[in-house]
């Protein structure tokens, strides 16, 4: 992912909020992250850049860029929200529901299923969200291995 560096660029990613240290520092660690961190990784993370960041200064944040559209909330279980950074293609998600592993795919099945369903149903569909759940292959191994015989 790009850094933000000039004020310019800050500016015109918050999209006229105000540019403070904290948000620049939270939207640049979440840019940079390799896969989805979740509020309380996100302020862990910040917190050894900026010992004084709160936990609420980071929840205020998320809301914030997922209004403007910066990054997107995903539920991959019950507990809590991940986020990543708004992604320049549509992707989707297998979750291992041993060790919650998140992994993204993309495949040339969704598009073709998007379309015959805006046919069939006269939708406009704009994006798709999906997940798909199951057991990757070390949990799964992990489960055979347990196995009575």
């Amino acid at each position: 992912m790009e850094i933000i560096s000039s004020e310019e660029g800050k500016r015109k990613a918050l999209r006229g909020k105000r540019v403070t240290a904290q948000r620049t520092l939270l939207l640049e660690l979440i840019r940079q992250w390799e896969g989805h961190l979740d509020a309380d990784e996100l302020y862990r993370q910040a917190r050894e850049k900026e010992p004084r960041i709160s936990l609420s200064t980071v929840y205020r944040a998320l809301k914030l860029f997922k209004d403007l559209g910066l990054v997107e909330e995903r539920h991959f279980d019950e507990e809590h929200h991940h986020y990543e950074a708004k992604a320049s293609a549509e992707h989707y998600h297998l979750v291992c529901l041993s060790c919650g592993k998140v992994i993204e795919f993309k495949s040339p099945l969704i598009p073709q299923m998007k379309e015959a369903a805006s046919r069939d149903q006269g939708f406009d569909i704009l994006s798709a969200e999906i997940t798909l759940a199951g057991y990757c292959p070390r949990c799964r191994l992990r489960q055979v291995q347990r196995a009575p015989a």
